[in-house]
């Protein structure tokens, strides 16, 4: 962990005062507040539209992809609107009849490509009582129907149902900003649904310009041991954004800097660090379209045009074999001696999505990288 107390972005989802003071380890090359999670696409907040159930898709923290190809409706479901329900007394299985009858619904819900269940979020009782019930007899007629996982989306506004649901055996997958999510595996056996988010990625904006002049920063908001440190932009990326655009995106935001994406020049990939998440941290060299210098208030202190050489001779950057390694890079790029990644975007026949692929082309003849 020593190696990375060069790379410090700023948070994403915590207050970055309370990050930075709080957490004695925190450093210039790791990030301390990141909203993480499994990211479920807007289509997933609900099975039907226009009274009838549509197809819906999510996304797991692998990247897959759940395509929820079937929907269940009110008149689709097994005709289990109207029977008595069959409740579990001291381990014995007595009919509702002998205690009181009453028609039981099965909640809404959608079948995904693997077997399992989306419960639409949209659909759900109002009462947690009915919830309760509803949600014991699904799991019952989805156990006696060989389904697999269960994906239960609850919204903020309806979070008095989340302590229902944990009773009935979900367990916490994700949440975000306005829902949790929870989850629910049928079979015996160990649990084959996708887990959590397991990275967060950052990036770091290497600008140089004509007279071998870094653009750097220092932070409002630090650890005392990195007091003076004048440190290269950093920051996380947004969802759904591209590694070469939060880099330009970050330094505009905290120097107000115009640059242009040249090279992924290196990644430094670590583990346990903020929520005990691993974390992917990408250096990119930026090409300077401006210079002059407009501080963000809320995080940046400072920020300014320093020579490369009195940027490399800081006490904190030789003493960390990491930076230093980054810097040789970033120079040996500079002497056309190395050659940084370029994205390309290909599309995948798996998924018919279009994505960045990074690599570099090299001129044989020349050994000279074919980037910006």
């Amino acid at each position: 962990m020593d190696q990375l107390k060069f790379l410090d972005f700023k948070t994403a989802s915590l207050s970055k005062k309370a990050a930075l003071m709080g957490r004695a380890g925190s450093s210039p090359f790791s990030s301390v507040g990141h909203s993480v999670g499994a990211r479920f696409s807007q289509e997933f907040s609900s099975c039907r539209g226009s009274g009838v159930f549509t197809k819906a898709s999510y996304s797991s923290s692998s990247n897959g992809t759940y395509m929820l190809k079937r929907a269940i409706s009110s008149d689709d479901r097994e005709k289990s609107a109207a029977e008595n329900y069959l409740y579990q007394i001291n381990g014995t299985s007595v009919s509702s009849s002998s205690l009181f009858s009453r028609n039981v619904k099965a909640l809404d819900a959608c079948d995904d490509e693997y077997g399992g269940v989306v419960v639409d979020p949209d659909r759900l009782p109002v009462n947690p009582a009915a919830f309760a019930s509803m949600l014991r007899f699904s799991l019952s007629r989805w156990k006696m129907t060989g389904k697999k996982g269960v994906w239960l989306k609850l919204p903020l506004e309806r979070s008095e149902l989340v302590p229902v649901a944990v009773k009935e055996g979900f367990q916490y997958h994700h949440a975000e900003r306005g829902y949790v999510m929870l989850t629910y595996w049928i079979p015996e056996g160990p649990c084959m649904l996708p887990t959590n988010a397991t990275h967060q990625v950052g990036v770091g904006g290497f600008v140089i310009n004509d007279k071998n002049e870094v653009l750097v920063v220092q932070e409002k908001f630090y650890a005392p041991t990195f007091a003076d440190l004048w440190k290269i932009p950093t920051g996380f990326i947004l969802e759904s954004e591209e590694i070469y655009t939060g880099a330009v995106r970050e330094v505009k935001e905290e120097t107000g800097v115009d640059t242009e994406f040249v090279e992924v020049i290196a990644f430094r990939h670590a583990h346990n660090l903020a929520f005990d998440k691993s974390d992917l941290f990408f250096v990119c060299m930026l090409k300077p379209l401006s210079a002059q210098i407009k501080v963000d208030d809320l995080e940046i202190q400072a920020a300014k045009w320093m020579p490369l050489v009195e940027f490399v001779a800081q006490p904190l950057i030789q003493e960390d074999g990491l930076f230093r390694k980054i810097i040789d890079i970033c120079i040996a790029r500079l002497g056309k001696h190395y050659c940084g990644l370029l994205p390309h975007q290909v599309v995948s026949k798996f998924d018919g999505r279009p994505s960045c692929l990074y690599y570099n082309v090299i001129d044989g003849q020349d050994v000279i990288c074919k980037g910006h």
